[in-house]
């Protein structure tokens, strides 16, 4: 049975570059931080493989972006009681927001010209 608890939850299936995947319940009030050290701290049994050193180097990718460690999963409007999918990799640093969007901004600005004669 499905209480209200529940259904007011996130259910997040993160994929490891490996292909493994596991299942987490998390509050849509979780931080992308607050999932990267809950899931070093209950590292799933067969991932050993792929045991990090610190949760501190966790990261989320959902929707093919990068979350930084503030953002909530209430934030990204997740649907409560469903099942989202993510990507959870070993990473020292973000890349910088939106650095390869401002390189291909630079380039399309440089070929957007013609001449009307």
């Amino acid at each position: 049975m499905t209480t209200q608890r529940d259904v007011d939850m996130v259910n997040l299936r993160l994929i490891l570059v490996s292909g493994k995947t596991q299942d987490f319940i998390f509050s849509p009030n979780d931080s992308a931080m607050d999932i990267a050290k809950h899931v070093f701290d209950n590292w799933p049994l067969g991932w050993e493989e792929e045991q990090v050193s610190s949760a501190s180097i966790l990261r989320l990718i959902f929707q093919g972006r990068f979350l930084h460690g503030n953002v909530t999963l209430g934030a990204l409007k997740l649907p409560p009681g469903r099942t989202t999918v993510m990507h959870l990799v070993a990473r020292e640093t973000l890349p910088e927001p939106n650095s390869h969007g401002q390189r291909n901004r630079e380039k399309t600005t440089e070929s957007n010209c013609c001449l009307l004669l």
